[in-house]
């Protein structure tokens, strides 16, 4: 049982590390509004993963050919989304502040609930995730006759470990976000962020 939580822990770090497009934009979040935003936002993340090793943990090879035809469909709707997420930072990072000097009320990802959904819809649009875990589920010999405690500790594992490095990236955020206060700082943040994320955001419509 403890071997199936260290696996799931292992997967979940493999899948999380790799810094891409998610875990730029929570650090962006974290960095223009608050922890708890960029928190919501990890945790979106790490249930989406969450969730994917669960299906691959019971429906293995299955789920992996049903997803396969629409991995190039999902892909270029993740990056539509994403590069609708940068242009809108840009255009609220470059657009005067209002006559109270503040920049009007929170829409988009910029409240915890929203940021949590967002992320986690976002995240989701991944098929790749469920097919790293499927692969994984099958080397380990659990597909055929999967044992419904190790599954769950699998997940378990894949969450804690999504989770915890999302959250130290929205950590990394704050601290970036407290560096830079300001006006100035802030748009200078969100102006990057929406750079980085576009650029990673097109990347994924190049060909595979």
């Amino acid at each position: 049982m403890t071997g199936a939580f260290l696996a799931g822990l292992v997967a979940g770090y493999g899948v999380a590390i790799p810094v891409g497009a998610i875990a730029v934009l929570i650090l962006g979040l974290s960095a223009r509004t608050s922890f708890r935003v960029g928190a919501a936002a990890a945790l979106g993340v790490a249930t989406a993963d969450g969730l994917y090793a669960a299906v691959a943990a019971l429906g293995g090879a299955v789920v992996a050919g049903l997803i396969a035809p629409i991995a190039g469909p999902l892909r270029l709707a993740a990056a539509v989304v994403l590069l609708a997420i940068a242009a809108h930072g840009a255009w609220r990072a470059l657009r005067p502040p209002t006559a109270t000097g503040v920049a009007g009320p929170r829409r988009g990802l910029d409240t915890p609930s929203r940021a949590f959904a967002g992320v986690l819809a976002l995240t989701l649009l991944n098929p790749a995730t469920v097919v790293y875990f499927a692969a994984l589920v099958l080397g380990r010999g659990d597909a055929a006759d999967p044992d419904p405690w190790a599954a769950a500790l699998f997940v378990l594992g894949a969450f804690v470990a999504s989770a915890s490095w999302q959250l130290l990236i929205a950590g990394g955020g704050t601290l970036v976000g407290r560096m830079l206060t300001g006006p100035r700082g802030r748009r200078v943040t969100a102006l990057v962020s929406s750079a980085l994320i576009a650029a990673l955001a097109t990347a994924m419509l190049l060909p595979q």
